[in-house]
């Protein structure tokens, strides 16, 4: 078998750019997560901009014979080399994940087509120019095109009085496993135990979730948690209404500013009693028209799993009064 052959010129200078394009990608997010200048990590710069400028760059100086296909490769290196960076933020890495292959590919096809063989390429780009700087524009500045307020609703029938319901709004829950898929994929924070009993105001919580585990060699875990106080209180023999306010948050803190959250329960026509969670929080991240759909999404399956959380609770707070009944 003879050796293979020399790389042609043209293809070693590809190679070298791409290697140099990476290596400055890398050195870029390091500085990023050294410093944190100015969130820059949490705004549609960072989520649209940059791959949009890697691709630009591929595309017109690379000349591979795939323009999509390098760019897209190339994206996947600086993400497998992005993720021991960004620790926390590898949570919004994989939610991000389809925008920035949806960006890479879209910019890597539209600049192959705009271009279209000519040599004078620059003249070309520079129609898409104010287009990339209006969608990398949100969170720079504290400019957003939609509002960053938000809710997450979730609710169920539980086959219990609202009288149990309120018993265990009032306890400890214990948590399980959530059972949407979403939140089982997605390396989120867990909620572990709480401590703290009582609806009336004044009245706190503190939850204590998984560590936080930065993903760098020699990292210890961090405790992470959420402290909630009573604020807002109303019970009847029908149902009620409690209102918490979220007064330290380790735990969601680098995704979105959670607000508080509203319990509202009462008797079902049908039988048993309804039971809501309203989860408000503040959204962080840019571009809004992707992570604001992306952060209502998850917060709703969040207040899903705590009204299933506390109706699994009600139920055992039924079957032991009638457990006491029978006795």
């Amino acid at each position: 078998m003879s050796p293979p052959g020399p790389v042609p010129a043209g293809e070693r200078s590809a190679r070298l750019l791409l290697a140099v394009l990476v290596t400055a990608l890398f050195a870029f997010l390091l500085w990023l997560r050294v410093t944190g200048f100015g969130a820059l990590d949490q705004t549609a710069l960072f989520y649209v901009g940059l791959p949009a400028l890697l691709t630009v760059l591929v595309v017109l100086f690379a000349r591979p014979r795939s323009a999509v296909g390098i760019a897209l490769a190339v994206l996947t290196v600086a993400l497998l080399l992005a993720g021991p960076l960004l620790g926390e933020g590898m949570v919004c890495l994989v939610i991000a994940a389809p925008l920035l292959y949806g960006v890479t590919a879209l910019v890597a096809w539209f600049l192959v087509r705009v271009t279209g063989g000519n040599d004078d390429r620059s003249t070309h780009v520079l129609v898409a120019l104010p287009l990339l700087i209006l969608l990398t524009a949100e969170g720079v500045g504290g400019f957003s095109l939609l509002p960053r307020e938000g809710q997450g609703e979730g609710g169920r029938v539980v086959a219990a009085g609202p009288e149990h319901v309120a018993a265990a709004l009032a306890a400890p829950p214990e948590y399980g496993e959530p059972e949407a898929l979403f939140l089982r994929s997605v390396p989120f924070p867990e909620p572990v135990e709480a401590s703290g009993e009582g609806l009336e105001p004044g009245d706190v919580r503190h939850v204590a979730f998984t560590d936080r585990r930065a993903l760098r060699p020699g990292a210890e875990a961090e405790p992470r948690h959420m402290d909630l106080e009573v604020v807002q209180s109303h019970t009847h023999a029908y149902g009620g209404r409690v209102v918490f306010a979220v007064t330290d948050d380790t735990a969601f803190d680098r995704w979105m500013s959670m607000h508080g959250a509203e319990v509202v329960w009462e008797r079902s026509a049908t039988g048993g009693t309804r039971l809501d969670w309203t989860l408000e929080y503040e959204r962080t991240f840019e571009p809004s028209w992707y992570f604001g759909p992306a952060q209502s999404y998850a917060t709703d399956l969040a207040a899903s799993y705590l009204a299933d959380t506390f109706a699994e609770a009600a139920l055992e707070q039924a079957d032991l009064e009638q457990t006491r009944e029978e006795r």
